[in-house]
């Protein structure tokens, strides 16, 4: 995700200047960190598994200025040894009977559907006083974050968890971040970005002579794609339920029903994969309208830009042009565009 790193304090009120420290607090602490990859693949003393998977970012890293038309800077030529299982911990909630995210506004990535910490307690506690008020929480790690080109940001060591495809996606992924961004528009940023990560990984493995390995990680998007079907068959679901004027209890009661559906229509999708477990653990943890939200912010409009990727002749640089034309668009007259992508 993209996280506000914000540069003037002294715009906070009292109420959000510990917010704002641990932000730049937390961001300074990782560019201190910054070790030079080169420095690194010279370095006798590199363990050969480190050494391999940054080898293979800084050819992923040429490959994405020269084949993707990404952008050529000096992100990601360097390395932070985080020791951590996130390098940020972010917020998204919701009201009890509403799937409108809460939002947050930041004077570097203007309004966006969640809270980042660098401290997994702040934002458990951070989540803790929102349950308190009757929103639905929760909290989630991420294994990278684009500063938008502000500053040179480092590969993470939690970036590197999950094979070759899965960090070199999320390299292509936050890059694309630096290529175009929309304030106040999470849907279409992450969108946006999720599709340049998927079509990037497959001219990757072409140009790896990797080709045996699309089948597979199509299939994983297949899934995927499966997944947030359920997902949206589910706020629709809610939607419904929620427009409906029922007394609170009733309601509550509905909700629960709608997301004992969804689980029983997640075990017939696990048989339908001959019996594939990877979302196994999103399922383990409570549902609610949070959780719902934040896998939609990265997958709503995916189609939409695959639908826009056609409509540019599949043309990488026709695309972008096209992207950002959208993207300029007054925010109403945006989402309707990108409506109208996902109806093709």
């Amino acid at each position: 995700m993209v996280a506000s790193v914000v540069m003037v304090l002294v715009l906070a009120g009292c109420s959000t200047i510990g917010y704002y420290s641990q932000a730049v607090g937390g961001h300074f602490k990782l560019m201190r960190a910054r070790q030079s990859i080169d420095s690194l693949l010279a370095n006798e003393t590199t363990t050969p598994e480190l050494r391999e998977q940054l080898q293979t970012l800084v050819d992923a890293r040429a490959f994405a200025v020269s084949h993707l038309l990404l952008p050529d800077n000096d992100s990601y030529s360097t390395y932070v040894e985080t020791g951590r299982a996130a390098v940020t911990w972010n917020v998204v909630a919701s009201q009890e009977f509403s799937l409108n995210a809460k939002t947050w506004c930041f004077p570097v990535a203007g309004c966006v559907s969640y809270r980042g910490y660098f401290d997994k307690n702040d934002a458990e506690n951070y989540a803790d006083s929102l349950a308190q008020q009757d929103y639905d929480v929760t909290v989630g790690g991420a294994s990278a974050y684009s500063t938008l080109g502000w500053f040179d940001d480092p590969v993470l060591d939690t970036m590197l968890r999950g094979g070759d495809i899965r960090y070199v996606g999320t390299l292509f992924h936050e890059l694309a971040h630096q290529l175009l961004y929309v304030k106040d528009d999470s849907n279409f940023n992450e969108a946006y970005a999720t599709f340049v990560e998927q079509v990037g990984t497959r001219k990757w493995l072409v140009h790896r002579a990797q080709t045996d390995r699309i089948a597979s990680y199509d299939a994983s998007l297949a899934r995927a794609e499966d997944f947030v079907d359920l997902l949206k068959r589910t706020r629709d679901n809610l939607d419904r339920l929620y427009a409906q004027d029922l007394p609170t209890e009733d309601k509550r009661q509905r909700k629960q029903a709608v997301f004992n559906t969804m689980q029983e229509e997640y075990k017939q999708l696990k048989t339908s994969w001959g019996g594939y477990a990877g979302y196994d653990n999103w399922f383990k943890r409570d549902v609610n309208n949070a959780r719902l939200l934040a896998v939609a912010t990265y997958r709503r409009y995916v189609p939409a830009f695959y639908a826009m990727f056609d409509e540019a002749g599949q043309d990488l640089s026709a695309f972008y042009e096209l992207a950002k034309q959208v993207s300029e668009l007054p925010k109403a007259e945006r989402q309707a565009k990108m409506n109208d992508y996902l109806a093709h």
